[in-house]
């Protein structure tokens, strides 16, 4: 089990990202639009270094829904590598087979 601190602060870095989303998109494109000039890019940058750096999306972590496991996630289930074979060998998830050659 992950800790709850670890858990609650990616929890607030997901709201803090939807959020702030529209606006970090507006300055994006407009930075990366090829008519904005350079002093107005430079501009853009400073406010986009201004915003709190948890509202990238870079910063959130994908975490295990049963155990918040950060590590061996996958996207599919939304658990950990570990919880996903417990709750496939124990038949849980539909259309899961354990395979065997």
């Amino acid at each position: 089990m992950a800790k709850l601190s670890a858990i609650n602060n990616n929890q607030k870095r997901l709201k803090m990202i939807q959020g702030k989303r529209a606006t970090r998109k507006l300055l994006k494109q407009e930075f990366t639009n090829k008519e904005t000039s350079f002093e107005r890019r430079i501009e853009l940058a400073h406010k986009l270094a201004e915003m709190p750096r948890n509202s990238s999306s870079t910063r959130y972590r994908n975490r295990c829904e049963l155990s918040g496991r950060p590590r061996g996630y996958h996207c599919k289930f939304r658990m950990s590598r570990i919880a996903l074979r417990a709750l496939a060998s124990s038949g849980m998830l539909p259309g899961v087979v354990k395979s065997s050659w």
